[in-house]
Formats: C-alpha cells, structure tokens, sequence
C-alpha cells in the first residue's frame, strides 16, 4: 500500500527547470543577432506609446515597476524611437525691458534661429561699440558742433553789445564771479582805477576816505545795471540749455541715424517680427536716451580735486541690451529629451541669480536667468524620478502648478535664504512638455493616495511587469537581449550552457517556473562578473561554470549574516530539532530578507494547551511582536477549530502557541499551517517527526494555501540539515500550490534524487498532519464522527475531555460555595 510519504513526495524533475543547452541552437551569443526591440513589457509600452501619441492636456505619464526592471533604459529606447519623427522646438531668449526692467521681456525664435538672433544683436553692439567714436570724432560732427558754437557766440555778444559801454561810463567794470560750479556776470565799481568790490567802498566810507554821496550813487548805478546784467544772463543760459539742446539733439540725430542702419541685420527674418521690431525699436531709444554713457565708453572721468578716473568699459554700458538666450536647440534634432537625475528645484525649474553691488546690496538683471531642465524640455520630453522629485523643497509642487497652468515663470526658490533681493518677474513661458516619472509601485498608490491632482495630470500609468511568460519565443528573445548586453558592454562571447544558466537563474528570481523575470539591469550584472571571472581564467568566452561562480560570489558578499545565523544553529545556541518526535512542537520555516539578499532558516514552534475559555492564546500577540497578517492567521486557527470541532459542543480550551527564540517582531500568514499542526498534535497528544519543516497559510476549510520564499525557506532547511548530516529522513513540507514556484539549488535537488532529503506537497491539513505523525488525519462520516485511532478523532475526544474538565470544575466549584453558605 503506497503511504503519504510516497504519495506526497515532489519528483526531482519538479524541483527545478532546467535549460538544456544544446537545445538554444548556437555555439556562442556571437551567433545571434542583437535583441533591438523591448521584450517583456508589452502593456507599459503600450500605455507609453498612447501617452506619447495624446497631445490632450494631462496626458503625462507614471511608469510604475519595481526598481529592477530597467524602467530608465526602456524609457531612453522608447522616446529615441518617437522623437526622430517630431519638430524641433522653438529657441527661448529674454531680453531687457527697457520700460519696467524688473519684468523681461520673452522672445521666441524657429530652432537655430535663437542664436542667430544673440549673434546679430552682439554684431551690433560690437559696431556701435566701434563706430560711435569715430562717429563723434567726424569732421561732419565736429562742423555741426561748430556751427552751433558759433550761433552761441555770436548771440551772446548781440546780448552785452552796448552793455560794456555803459557800464564804462558808469565807472564800473565788468567781472565774472564764481558761484558754486556757475561762473555768472557781476561788475564792480572802479576807484583810483582798481576794481573795488562795494563792500570795501562802503568800509572806506565808514573810515571816511570815501564820499558818501558818490557811495549812494554808485550804489543805484550798480543797482540799474545788474538788473540788466541779469536779465542778460537769464536770457543766456536760456540761449545755453537751447543750445545744448540742439546740440544733444544733433548727436541723438546722428546717433539714431547710423543705429537704424547697424540694427537693419536686427528686424528681418524672425517668425515674430513684431514683437521683434518693438524690443528693436525700445532698445535704440533708450540709447539714444543714454548717448552720453555710450559716447563715454572708455574716456577717462573727471574726478574730486582735479583726479582722472578711467571711463566705464563697453561691457558695463552695452550690458543691458545683450541678448539672453535661455535655450538654444540649435544643435537638437527633434524635440530635447532630457533625463534629469538631480531635480532639485533650481536645476529643474532655473534660477534667477544674484550679485552683491559695491554697496553690499543683492542686485539682479534679465542676464542672470537661467533654465532648468523643465524649460530645456519644452516641446519635448522630461524624466524623473519620484522619489528624488518629492524629496526637494518646492519641486512637487511647482510641478504640479506648471503642468496644470501649461506655463511656467522663472524664480528663485531659497527657503533657506533670508535676506531679500532685487526681485524680476519674467514673463511667463508657455510649457508643452511631456513628463515621464518613474516610480516604484509602493511610491505611487501612496502618492495617488494623498495628492488628489495625480490623476488630473498624469493620466497614463505605464505598468512594467518584473516577468514575462517562459516561453520558446522568450528564450530566444533573452538569448538575443543577452548578446545585446555583451556587445554593448564589449564582454566576451557567451557559451550556450552560460546563457542557459542566465536563463535559469531569471526564472528563479521570477518565483515561478512558467515565468521569466524581466530584471535584465541584475542579469546583466551577473553577465559583467562573468566575463571578469572568465577573463581571469584566461578563457575568450564565458561558460556556464562561470555563471554559477558569478552567482555563488554575490551571495557570499551578501549572506554574512545567514552565516552567522546558522553558526548559532549549528552550536545549539538556537534550539532546532531535526531527529527524533515531539509533542506539540514543530519547525516552522521564515525568510529573512536583507534588502538586496533574502534567505530561510528555521524557527522552532510550540504549542501547549489545558482547559480553559482562553481559547487560542497568541503569546506573540500578547507581547506585541505580532504582526496584523499573523493575528489574523492565528484568529483561522479558532475557525478551523469551531468547524471541525465544535458543532455539537462549545469550542473551550487554553492553548499558547509561540515562536521559540524570536526576539523580533513577527508577520505573514505563512505559519499558521504549521501553528495548527502543533495545536492538533498538543491536543491528540501525539508526536510529531521533528525532521519534518514546515510551510504553508491555512483557511478555515483546512485547505493549505501558498505562501512566498518557498525556495529560500526550503535551502536554509536543507543547510541546517546538511551541517548536522542528512539521514534521508529530513525534509520540506509545502503547499502544493507552490510546486510551481520551485527553483531549487542543484545541491539540494542532487540530495533529493540520492534520497538524502525529501520534499513533500500536501493541499489539506489532513494529508501534513497524516505526514508528520503517521497517522491519518480522518474524515468525519455521515454521523458526525472522525475514524477511531485518527488524529481528528484523538482531538475530538481531548476537546469533550477538556469541555467535560471545564463544566465539572466548574459544578464542583459550585457545590463547594453553595456548602460553605449552609454551614454559614
């Protein structure tokens, strides 16, 4: 008669799937065409591409995959293949607002044309620069200025002709008299023939060397002629501005004339020639309002006490009618796309810098802004990478602002900074950018979660999946994809039983037999380490051996800390059992994951119970180092009780179940299988074979479901039971849901086929009970009643034991108060 042990046992060919090399159909990757196509991700490339295609507002996209899959380099391939086939954006340039510098002016140019435009307006100013001096120094503007002196001159003597004369006769002279920097007209009376001013007139009369009757009537000849004198004089600084005046209006004349021919080059061939020609048009004008500066360029300044200063350069002068040319896509063939992995809110959104002016004040201008990738990528593409966006101050959020008002305006974002500065507003730039951000899918329902306006304005998700169905086209696409990777990392050539091990090892990472992963970054890794293994074995192409070795080296990088885990195994600092039978007590298997690295041990599992209303104690719980998922499996223990136990009594015992040496907390469902087995076993008292781990989640009908890690929680048994010798009793007890998932080490499928280890599939608490104890588990018949001698009857007859135990002890305990009342 075939027993559970044989019935139950997995056949060797199901441990692991293999990849036979001779069936590949090449010597080596070089026999292979290179994989140019993405493989495994049709439904992300399908929602990429349908995002790309929409041109609606919104349609931005989030690919959403784990970290390992490539999302970046998927993403890179896929806009190279749809930019080739688009426009190339426009040129952005700002330029001064001559009007209200503090808000400049935004020029938009045909691709090419932006630096065009920059290069033009240098020209200019380079010939302004030039040609103004010898403009000034013409012998047609040294005639004009003449001319106008002359008029001046002349005017002026028509003004005091006749004035001398009288002021002769007077007795006075005429002298010019300095107030302040204005030399202005005054005469004096002459005495003894010498000028003498009237205040020393007066102090000779006062001392009597001077008549004062002839004082008194100098005084009002000298008060009748400085009112004609300054009549005179008021009428020639009035003839001196006039003639400034013409003379400013002259050189502006001039000026304006030879500007308007250098800045022809300035106003044709721009696609907007208006907002072009009025910039144009403001620029000449405020030069014409700023000639002086202009004319002064490099002439040496008159200075306090009579010091010579030199003049301002032509940089400083001509600076604000440069050209800033924020964008230039000049080089672009297509729109941009641009990956941004540092997106902090200056690099994404630009800045406005600022310098400190000799007064130690923080000074801006239109030359000091700068782009950021965002702007960059206008008209084309931008990726990012959420966990980087959402980590910098103001960078979610003024992208959000962006892409819901389809623009965007430059300023400096410095929370830290908290001193004020000369402010510019520039005029807003109209975005048509497609966002790309990848994310984890952890990340992103998160996000959705709280950020109400993800939908609004992402509404394409690109799911990448971490696996693609194993098939023959599969294999083949992998094989090409992994001549690929060699080629473009100039590795040597892989051998077909290497590729095989590649193979294999991504569906072992997949966790299903009938997958393969598409983590291809962590593949290529290992291909990386091959090659170097085989390099320095001296070998041209990379065998299977290498793979194994490769592979091999990165665990042993990662697994210190399963080493060190098994050594307290191994010197029975962790009590783990793998001979010989106990009551209540079972190995239980969990998976321990290091980030990078995960793997499986042992935990010794306990189970006591008495009578009691407790019910199911979950000793974990009660210290909380309980996780909610293993709450709610030990609850289904209670369930599974009640439905095969308590349909014709209630359900009353106390059993504690606890994971023995666990400092930590505890979580998943994984266990509750195994918790059972060693509640039934406590309760029908029967012993359970300790050679025996064990995995697996239970419902309430019994049914053993699937858990994760099976591989790694099935190896870390077999190491224990390795070190401490096999005796081809051990071995691994899982849900037969989970044969598929196996992807085992050739070493324990090598102890498994010599009949050193075991691993058995059970679907039903019966068949694992039956399994661990050698005695069936039992159906209940018609009746109501489990076989005699099964495992459910023992536990049927031990609950009636322990209700019966409870109801007595409590009648007994009764009678003793009623009898204590009596003698009262």
């Amino acid at each position: 008669m075939t027993t559970i042990h044989e019935t139950a046992k997995v056949p060797v060919e199901s441990l692991r799937w293999k990849m036979d090399p001779a069936t590949l159909g090449f010597a080596t990757t070089d026999d292979l065409q290179p994989q140019l196509d993405i493989i495994g991700q049709e439904r992300g490339v399908e929602a990429f591409r349908f995002g790309m295609a929409m041109e609606a507002k919104g349609y931005n996209i989030f690919v959403v995959g784990p970290s390992n899959v490539g999302k970046l380099a998927v993403v890179k391939r896929l806009l190279e293949n749809i930019t080739r086939k688009q426009e190339t954006p426009d040129d952005i340039c700002y330029v001064n607002s001559f009007k209200t510098p503090e808000e400049p002016v935004l020029l938009r140019f045909v691709a090419g044309n932006g630096v065009k435009f920059k290069a033009a307006v240098d020209k200019f100013l380079e010939n302004i620069k030039r040609e103004v001096p010898q403009l000034f120094e013409s012998q047609e503007y040294i005639h004009s200025k003449n001319a106008l002196i002359e008029e001046h001159d002349k005017k002026t003597r028509e003004f005091f002709k006749g004035l001398e004369e009288r002021v002769k006769d007077a007795g006075f002279v005429m002298v010019n008299m300095q107030m302040g920097q204005v030399q202005r007209p005054d005469i004096v009376p002459v005495i003894d023939g010498e000028p003498v001013h009237l205040l020393k007139v007066e102090e000779l009369v006062e001392k009597g060397r001077f008549p004062k009757d002839e004082f008194e009537q100098l005084q009002e000849k000298y008060k009748e002629l400085k009112e004609d004198i300054d009549a005179i004089f008021l009428e020639v600084r009035t003839l001196q501005k006039e003639v400034k005046r013409k003379s400013e209006e002259v050189d502006r004349l001039m000026f304006m004339n030879i500007a308007r021919e250098l800045a022809q080059p300035l106003l044709n061939g721009w696609r907007d020639v208006e907002k072009v020609s009025q910039h144009v048009e403001a620029l000449l004008e405020d030069m014409g309002e700023n000639l002086d500066a202009i004319k002064a360029i490099g002439q040496p300044q008159q200075g306090p006490m009579g010091m010579t200063f030199p003049g301002a350069s032509a940089e400083a002068v001509l600076h604000p009618y440069g050209v800033n040319l924020l964008v230039d896509n000049s080089e672009n063939e297509g729109p941009p796309v641009i990956i941004e992995s540092h997106p902090t809110y200056r690099n994404l959104f630009g800045s406005v810098e600022r310098v400190m002016d000799r007064n130690g004040l923080w000074r801006t201008d239109y030359m000091k802004i700068n782009a950021g990738s965002f702007i960059k990528g206008n008209g084309g593409y931008l990726v990012i990478n959420l966990m980087d966006a959402i980590m910098e101050p103001g960078v979610w959020q003024t992208l959000k602002r962006a892409l819901k008002t389809s623009e965007i305006e430059i300023q400096t974002f410095d929370p830290y900074y908290l001193m004020t500065t000369t402010s510019l507003k520039p005029e807003p730039i109209a975005m048509e950018v497609k966002v790309v951000v990848l994310a984890t899918p952890q990340l992103y329902y998160m996000l959705k979660n709280y950020d109400e306006d993800v939908e609004k304005i992402f509404k394409v998700r690109a799911d990448f999946d971490s696996s693609m169905p194993r098939t023959d086209d599969s294999i083949h696409e992998v094989s090409r994809l992994i001549k690929t990777f060699a080629d473009d990392r100039e590795l040597r050539p892989f051998k077909a039983d290497a590729v095989a091990a590649l193979l294999e090892h991504g569906v072992r990472i997949s966790g299903r037999q009938e997958k393969i992963s598409t983590a291809f970054p962590i593949l290529c890794d290992i291909m990386e380490e091959a090659s170097y293994l085989a390099g320095e074995a001296g070998e041209t192409a990379v065998g299977g051996d290498h793979v194994r070795r490769a592979n091999e080296a990165r665990i042993y990088r990662s697994n210190q800390m399963e080493d060190k885990l098994q050594e307290m195994i191994d010197r029975g600092s962790v009590f783990i059992d793998t001979e010989g039978e106990e009551i209540g007590q079972i190995n239980g298997l969990a998976v321990y994951s290091m980030g990078d690295y995960a793997f499986g041990k042992p935990s010794r599992i306990t189970c006591a119970t008495s009578i009691g209303k407790e019910g199911i104690i979950n000793i974990e719980r009660e210290a909380d180092m309980s996780g909610s998922t293993h709450n709610k499996g030990m609850l289904i223990l209670s369930g599974f009780l009640r439905k095969n136990f308590a349909q014709n009594r209630p359900l009353t015992l106390a059993a504690s179940i606890a994971f023995e040496q666990s400092y930590g907390g505890i979580d998943g469902d994984s266990a509750s299988s195994t918790e059972l087995y060693a509640l039934l076993s406590s309760l029908a008292e029967r012993p359970i074979r300790q050679g025996i781990a064990v995995t697996g989640s239970v419902n309430q009908r019994g049914e053993v479901q699937p858990i994760g890690g099976v591989n790694e929680k099935i190896e870390g048994y077999f190491k224990v039971c390795e070190n401490r010798g096999l005796t081809g009793q051990q071995g691994v007890m899982i849900p037969r849901s989970n044969v598929k998932d196996l992807m085992l080490k050739d070493e324990v499928v090598d102890a498994v086929k010599a009949g050193r280890f075991h691993v058995w599939s059970v679907a039903h608490i019966n068949e694992g009970i039956e399994l661990l104890t050698g005695i069936p588990g039992g159906e209940r018949n018609g009746e109501g009643h489990y076989p005699e001698g099964t495992i459910n009857a023992l536990v049927d007859a031990k609950l009636q034991t322990l209700a019966e135990g409870l109801r007595d002890f409590g009648k007994a305990k009764g009678d003793s108060k009623e009898d204590e009342e009596n003698g009262s």
